[in-house]
C-alpha cells in the first residue's frame, strides 16, 4: 500500500526543576503551541508523570493533533539516552532510577525518545542553531547545574554508559567545595548557580568594598549581571572569578576533545562578556598550546527554551514510530 500522508508533528518536553515546558512542534522545528507547569509541586514521580501525560493528551485534543503528533522527546538532567531513564539525578526530587519514557509511553500511548538536557540542546544547536554544519564542538550548559554534550566528527558522542561529557563532575580543586553529587571540589561547585552566590559571599567577607550585592538578601546570578551591568566592581570579580574556574576546568574538556567550539547555554551564561571573556582568557591560558586560541567560545542565540522544545523534538524523531491512535 502507498502511504499517502505521514504525521508531521512531535512533541518536545523539557524538565528543568523549577518548571516542565512542553510544546508541539512541526517537521521544520516551528513551536506551534506550548504551555508549562511547576516541576518543583510534584516529589512523588507518580504524580508527576500523570500531570504531564494528561497535559500532552489535552493539547494534543485541543489542537485536533491526535493523528498528526509522532512522538514525545523529553530533555532532563541525567537522563540516559539508551535505557529512557532518569538515573540518580541530583538536582530533582525523584531519586534513584526513574523509567520515565516508559511511564510515559505508558500513559500517552506514543513512543518516548528520553534525552539528557544538554544533549536535547546539543541537538536543538546542530540542527536549528549555532553548531549548524559543525562537526566538533561541546554544549555547556549553566543553571542550577552544569551540563555538557559533545559532538565528535559530526556524530553525538555517549561513551559506553552514555553518559559522557560530565565535566561539571569533573575535580577543579582538590578538598574544594561539596558538590551535590557528593564529591568535593567539582567545577558545578564554583560555576553554576550556587556556586556563583558562594563565590559572592566570600568575595564580600574578604573585602570591606562597598557592593550592591551586600544589600540584597535574595542575591540572584541575575542579579549580580545586572550590578556588572552598574559598574559594581566586587559583582564584576565575582564573575571574573567564576570566568576564571569556567575556563580553567574547560581547558582539560579542550585538550582531550580539540573541539571547534564551546556553545554556551543556560540562565548563567546570559551573564555573556562578563564571564564568557575571562572564561575565554582562562582557557586559552591553561589549555594545551596548540590549541589555544582557536577555540571558538559561542553564546547561544536561542530564545529561552526554544533550544530545550527544538532538541527536545528532534529526540522524537530519531525514536521508533509507536502510537494507540493509529
Amino acid at each position: 500500500m502507498i502511504e499517502t500522508s505521514m504525521k508531521d508533528k512531535v512533541f518536545g518536553v523539557h524538565i528543568s526543576l523549577a518548571r516542565t515546558i512542553y510544546a508541539i512542534v512541526d517537521i521544520r522545528g516551528n513551536i506551534l503551541v506550548q504551555d508549562q507547569f511547576p516541576t518543583s509541586e510534584y516529589n512523588n514521580v507518580n504524580d508527576f508523570v500523570s500531570v504531564l501525560s494528561e497535559r500532552l493528551v489535552e493539547m494534543m485534543l485541543a489542537n485536533n493533533a491526535l493523528e498528526s503528533v509522532r512522538s514525545i522527546g523529553i530533555g532532563v538532567s541525567n537522563a540516559n539516552h539508551q535505557t529512557g531513564c532518569i538515573e540518580k539525578a541530583v538536582n530533582l526530587p525523584w531519586k534513584g532510577v526513574v523509567p520515565m519514557a516508559a511511564m510515559i509511553r505508558d500513559r500517552v500511548g506514543l513512543a518516548v525518545a528520553l534525552g539528557n538536557k544538554p544533549h536535547a540542546r546539543a541537538l536543538g544547536e546542530n540542527v536549528f542553531g549555532a553548531a549548524h554544519g559543525m562537526k566538533d564542538f561541546v554544549i555547556i550548559s549553566i543553571g542550577h547545574g552544569l551540563g555538557s554534550f559533545l559532538y565528535s566528527n559530526g556524530r553525538p558522542y555517549f561513551g559506553s554508559d552514555y553518559f559522557a561529557g560530565e565535566v561539571g563532575h569533573s575535580c577543579l580543586i582538590p578538598h574544594g567545595r561539596k558538590c551535590n553529587c557528593g564529591n568535593e571540589g567539582c567545577l558545578e561547585a564554583y560555576v553554576a548557580a550556587k556556586g556563583i552566590l558562594r563565590t559572592a559571599a566570600e568575595l564580600m567577607e574578604e573585602s570591606s568594598e562597598p557592593s550592591l550585592m551586600r544589600d540584597n538578601d535574595h542575591l540572584t546570578p541575575v542579579d549580580i549581571t545586572d550590578y556588572c551591568n552598574q559598574g559594581d566592581a566586587l559583582a564584576i570579580e565575582v564573575m571574573r572569578r567564576t570566568g576564571e574556574y569556567l575556563g580553567r576546568g574547560l581547558a582539560a574538556y579542550g585538550s582531550v576533545l580539540n573541539p571547534e567550539a564551546f556553545i554556551f547555554t543556560g540562565g548563567v551564561c546570559n551573564a555573556g562578556n562578563w564571564l564568557l571573556d575571562p572564561a575565554e582568557e582562562s582557557y586559552n591560558k591553561y589549555v594545551f598550546g596548540n590549541i589555544s586560541g582557536k577555540t571558538r567560545f559561542i553564546l547561544s542565540s536561542f530564545r529561552e527554551n526554544d533550544c530545550d522544545l527544538l532538541g527536545a523534538s528532534v529526540l522524537a524523531w530519531g525514536v521508533k514510530e509507536y502510537s494507540l491512535f493509529k
